[in-house]
């Protein structure tokens, strides 16, 4: 049998990569894997190499051939630099994204292709299409997986060199067949912290990278100072544990006031918004409209969509008006856009 192309498959360590792996092999491509060396920090790097010799052991399992390709500086300045300046300037940001626009699908994607790739593929749950002369992101058949939202910073380009074999599947069959061809990961439990935050204590991460969380006031919607807080990184919009306030209700994070070091607080009903903008906008599968865009919208990764107009803003950024109110939408986070199945595109929501 004729062989495909040459696909290079970014190996993790764990389960869906594996899978993604044997897939396209199976489907008569010539498949390799690479792994990424990105941690250096304490911890996080000692899990980084279990990782990489977990990958290993899954290629040698397929036998296909296995590299590994350190990024480490790139991954630092691009993301997690990003992460400790978004957090201290009082949003809340989204590293997953920014790995994705500027190592998984940008330095790694122009490195395998000048190793003689054809394209990369990964394990993430989305799918890729073509239509109407333009290449589009679709969300993953199980919608339980859907991993398209921290895809939509993508162009056009990578999405053409972009193969993404779980879309078509539901986890379960892929741990079921995963573990039919006897590889030891099939039955590893997914990741869900930040990968450089393995214990999920942002402020320790942020002190340990130098930043200083400096002490200021909670305060109301009136600036009635309710209590004092420990640093804007250590709260976030909709929070209500841990904030050890009295005001004689429950009371929320509203939001977060880098100029005035302050924390807004407030009843639950005060978090809902029906409109907002977002900057750093990427379009995807469609243009740039020219006037209002009909679509779906989701302000954060497990969240629902729900029923919005998008428009272009003579600035370029993005105003998205929702047909409900959307609660705790945080600056910092994403707004990723759906016009049926394809994602439309987003922005950082500020």
């Amino acid at each position: 049998m004729a062989k495909k192309g040459t696909v290079a498959v970014a190996m993790s360590g764990g389960v869906d990569s594996a899978a993604a792996a044997l897939l396209l092999a199976e489907a008569g491509y010539d498949v390799w894997g690479v792994t990424l060396r990105l941690q250096s920090c304490p911890g996080a790097a000692e899990t980084a190499e279990a990782e990489i010799a977990s990958a290993r052991r899954a290629a040698e399992a397929l036998g296909i051939p296995h590299r590994v390709l350190d990024l480490r500086e790139r991954f630092r300045t691009a993301v997690m630099d990003r992460f400790v300046s978004e957090y201290l300037a009082g949003r809340t940001p989204n590293p997953c994204v920014d790995c994705n626009r500027e190592i998984k699908f940008g330095a790694l994607l122009d490195w395998v292709l000048e190793q003689g790739a054809d394209f990369l593929s990964t394990g993430h749950y989305a799918r890729v299409d073509r239509a109407e002369g333009r290449w589009r992101l679709l969300r993953g058949a199980d919608r339980r997986k859907d991993q398209s939202y921290v895809l939509y910073q993508l162009t056009q380009r990578q999405l053409s060199h972009l193969l993404l074999p779980l879309g078509d599947h539901d986890k379960p069959a892929i741990r079921q067949m995963v573990e039919a061809r006897g590889l030891a990961n099939a039955r590893k439990a997914d990741s869900q912290d930040i990968c450089f935050i393995p214990d999920g204590d942002y402020a320790a991460f942020l002190a340990a990278s130098g930043a200083e969380l400096v002490p200021g006031d909670f305060v109301d919607e009136t600036g009635r100072v309710l209590g004092r807080h420990r640093g804007l990184p250590c709260y976030t919009p909709g929070q209500r544990k841990g904030l050890g306030v009295s005001a004689g209700e429950p009371v929320y994070v509203l939001r977060k006031e880098a100029a005035g070091n302050r924390i807004i607080l407030g009843p639950d009903s005060a978090l809902y918004t029906a409109e907002l903008t977002a900057e750093r906008v990427n379009w995807l599968s469609v243009p740039a409209p020219e006037g209002p865009l009909a679509v779906t919208a989701k302000t954060r990764y497990t969240q629902r969509e729900a029923a919005a107009t998008a428009e272009v803003l003579p600035d370029g950024r993005l105003r998205v008006t929702f047909a409900e109110p959307q609660r705790a939408v945080t600056a910092g986070q994403a707004v990723v856009l759906y016009v049926g199945e394809a994602v439309a595109g987003g922005g950082t929501i500020c």
